[in-house]
């Protein structure tokens, strides 16, 4: 057993939480009252195991063997007690038959009179012999709670009832079937999609996308409606997984109130739990959870249950007459009910809204505001300001070399505002998601690390600027091959760096148009810089010197210049409207997420 499960099971038997199959080694006396896990979720209605024995009559020190037995299962607890009195303590004695498999407990006051398991090791039948106390009650029943897997679980399966001789069968009815499942809580199925058009008239709903149908198979839904002093709540959304929402006071997680609907098996489980910074949900032992309900359909989970306004007797439990953020988030489940991190950033509402109050139908956001800050200004950085400022110092200064600004040609004013424009905005982007995360991000992949090398070479270029040579310097081709040559390599792993970050689960943008008009972008730009390369050779072109019999023929450039500087002025003002396309498009897309 791993340490993280040892010290939860620590803590969930000081908790005095009843546990089986929690407790691998089968060290399991917390439970010896309820029989009940302490895993969350609800007991299985219909038993897969059978109790036998060999004998229905018993005098007292009898041995009777007692054998469990069904599909493989990984944990096990059997006690007898008086058929009449389920509730009372358990009574007898039990003797083992195979020591490596079971284990004797102590339940109460009377040594080993109880029966579990010693590991996780799947196991398909258990014998064992109860021995027959002096005092014993007339009717005896044998009871077992089974363990399948972590959130699989029968409860108080009934065995067979063995009386003492000369003694009246019991009197009918005894607490056997429904006794045993005493602990379970009723569960129905749904039977058709929710339905949003309640939604701002007697329903609190939270839908992404937004005004989404609830049938539609990409259709995130959570409603709420007060009956009384109770809410009935729906969620249901695309997931073979789990489902599942919180409560918080803040943006962040931990210390919320979660509710877990679980599909393990093609089965639903409803769970409470409580979160606890960014781990695993701790799942609780009582559920306060009623009319649970649930569907499995064309890949869409749907669950409902009732929960009061008011649960003081649940630790843990918010009132629902506050206001709070509302978290909604979806992720896979792992072998034995395991709960993954959620694949994809929980959606979060942008505000605190009381679901009691005033029936509203809202949707929310899955990417924290700082991080659509972020991923918006590094668009506006490096697909607009940035080409744009290229594009102008590669072709137009010919075109702008007579005229000026503020003391200095124009194309240079330009490029210089663009370029310094966009080490403005990408070095307040830089900081923004380690404002949001608090430090490095370790799940992002390349992502943080080719950032910080666009960010580097960003410094670096109006450093090296502020070194240029005179123009006629011996030195001024070294320093234009840098300035170039750094310039495209932060250009290049800029837009590789875009393409990593926005299927981030921080933003995630669409998919798969995130990716097509990001090319659509490079291929725009790559095009036009191609375009005017070709125009411009063919300018140089109409320039020529012809030699026939010694005469020097030179073809005048006025109307050729005149020609040239007109198509890269249409050139560049259509490249303008269409990186303004493609940056208004992706911040559509930002704040839609």
């Amino acid at each position: 057993m791993e340490l993280p499960g040892i010290a939860v099971a620590v803590w969930m038997f000081v908790c005095f939480c009843a546990s089986v199959a929690g407790y691998p080694n089968g060290k399991v006396r917390g439970a010896c009252t309820s029989m009940v896990p302490c895993h969350g979720g609800s007991p299985q209605l219909s038993p897969e195991h059978t109790i036998t024995v060999n004998g229905t009559e018993f005098k007292p020190r009898d041995s009777i063997e007692v054998h469990l037995s069904g599909p493989d299962f990984e944990g096990f607890f059997i006690q007898a007690r008086d058929a009449e009195h389920l509730d009372s303590p358990a009574v007898g004695s039990f003797v083992l038959a195979d020591r490596r498999r079971s284990q004797l407990l102590t339940c109460g006051r009377t040594k080993n009179s109880a029966v579990s398991h010693t590991s996780k090791a799947k196991k398909e039948d258990i014998k064992v012999y109860w021995i027959a106390p002096g005092d014993a009650p007339k009717h005896v029943q044998f009871l077992a709670t089974v363990v399948k897997k972590y959130r699989i679980f029968w409860v108080k399966i009934p065995g067979p009832i063995v009386s003492q001789p000369d003694v009246l069968s019991p009197t009918p009815p005894l607490h056997t079937t429904s006794e045993a499942m005493s602990t379970s809580q009723p569960v129905s199925y749904i039977s058709k999609p929710f339905s949003a058009l309640s939604c701002g008239i007697t329903k609190f709903c939270i839908r992404n996308p937004t005004n989404c149908d609830p049938g539609s198979a990409s259709c995130f839904f959570l409603s709420f409606q007060q009956e009384e002093s109770s809410v009935f709540i729906e969620m249901s959304g695309p997931s073979e997984g789990y489902l599942a929402f919180a409560f918080s006071h803040d943006q962040w997680m931990g210390g919320d109130d979660a509710y877990l609907c679980v599909n393990e098996d093609h089965r639903v489980h409803v769970s409470t739990a409580h979160l606890k910074e960014r781990s695993h949900p701790l799942l609780d032992s009582e559920n306060a959870l009623e009319d649970v309900s649930w569907r499995l359909a064309d890949g869409v989970l749907q669950c409902s249950f009732r929960r009061n306004i008011h649960l003081p007797a649940y630790t843990g439990r918010f009132n629902l007459d506050t206001s709070y953020y509302i978290f909604l988030a979806d992720g896979e489940v792992g072998e034995g009910g395991l709960i993954y991190k959620h694949g994809r950033q929980p959606l979060v509402t942008k505000g605190l809204y009381n679901v009691t109050g005033l029936p509203q139908d809202i949707g929310g956001s899955r990417a924290p505001r700082l991080i659509k800050a972020h991923g918006a200004l590094m668009f506006v950085a490096w697909i607009t300001t940035v080409s744009v400022g290229v594009i102008v110092a590669r072709f137009f200064k010919p075109v702008w070399s007579h005229s000026f600004l503020l003391g200095k040609e124009l194309w240079f004013q330009v490029h210089r505002m663009l370029m310094l424009t966009t080490v403005m905005l990408t070095s307040i982007s830089f900081v923004l998601p380690f404002v949001y995360r608090g430090g490095w991000s370790h799940q992002a992949g390349f992502h943080p690390y080719l950032g910080c090398a666009v960010m580097a070479l960003t410094i670096f270029q109006p450093l090296m600027a502020g070194f240029r040579p005179s123009r006629h310097a011996p030195r001024r081709q070294l320093f234009n091959w840098f300035h170039w040559s750094t310039g495209t390599t932060a250009r290049i792993l800029a837009v590789v760096t875009m393409f990593l970050g926005m299927d981030l689960p921080a933003l995630d943008l669409p998919d798969p148009w995130d990716t097509y008009a990001m090319i659509g972008f490079v291929a725009w730009h790559v095009g036009t810089d191609v375009l005017l390369e070709i125009h411009s050779y063919c300018l140089i072109r109409k320039v020529e010197v012809i030699e026939d019999d010694r005469v020097q023929i030179l073809q005048s450039l006025t109307s050729a210049e005149a020609e040239g500087h007109l198509f890269k002025q249409i050139v560049l003002t259509i490249y303008v409207c269409g990186n303004i396309v493609f940056l208004v498009a992706f911040l559509i897309a930002i704040n839609q997420v």
